[in-house]
């Protein structure tokens, strides 16, 4: 098991948990919108140290942006699998014809 398939665990063992008891918790209280919220601010955040070139503190918001990730797609029960299997599925594939093989909408 990776460490975000630990992660994942460990922010699902949280859910319906006390709001008090843990960070993942409250958030995961507030709702989906919350939690999708907070993962574009820790991606605005990743993208501001990724223009200013620091290695360091882009790393550390890149650990927050996949863990807010994470907690997004836990509040819509969507499993880190999921995620996995679609790039798995576009393994192999420019990006490009991947992109134009997408339903229109």
């Amino acid at each position: 098991m990776s460490i975000l398939h630990d992660l994942e665990a460990t922010i699902l063992s949280r859910k319906g948990a006390d709001p008090d008891s843990s960070w993942t918790a409250k958030l995961l209280a507030k709702g989906p919108e919350k939690c999708a919220e907070k993962f574009g601010e820790e991606a605005i955040e990743a993208i501001i140290e990724a223009v200013k070139g620091d290695r360091g503190k882009l790393a550390s918001e890149g650990a927050d942006v996949l863990y807010h990730f994470l907690v997004m797609l836990a509040a819509r029960d969507v499993a880190l699998e999921d995620v996995l299997q679609m790039l798995t599925e576009r393994q192999g594939l420019s990006g490009i014809a991947e992109k134009a093989s997408r339903p229109k909408g």
